[in-house]
């Protein structure tokens, strides 16, 4: 559960810091419209992956890099956007900091040997 909370933590961080780098205040609604379907996809993956079972860089990783752009794509079909050149920059630029927040905090965990 620890393994979890942190990478919920590092998701939310995330979240909050593309909120504030594009202007918007940090709301529950704003963390939640960000978050919420990237962790559908990642709880419903996670179990099958061992994300959490056996926790390992690559269980992380493989996680990350299947619910990462399924989450989003949910999002921008929630949203109501297009698919288009934005969307896939967005993609790159989200997938590469949410990855940077995700290893960070798992590196901390490991410092802490809560992993």
């Amino acid at each position: 559960m620890p393994l979890f909370l942190l990478d919920l933590l590092a998701l939310l961080l995330f979240a909050g810091a593309g909120l504030l780098s594009h202007g918007l205040p940090i709301t529950l609604g704003g963390l939640a419209r960000n978050v919420l379907p990237v962790l559908f996809v990642w709880l419903l993956l996670s179990p099958f992956l061992r994300t959490y079972r056996q926790p390992t860089w690559k269980n992380l990783l493989l996680t990350w890099a299947l619910a990462f752009p399924a989450g989003l794509w949910l999002r921008q079909m929630v949203l109501g956007g297009d698919f288009g050149v934005g969307f896939f920059v967005f993609l790159g630029v989200a997938m590469a900091f949410s990855l940077l927040f995700l290893l960070l905090f798992r590196g901390l965990a490991k410092l802490l040997r809560l992993w």
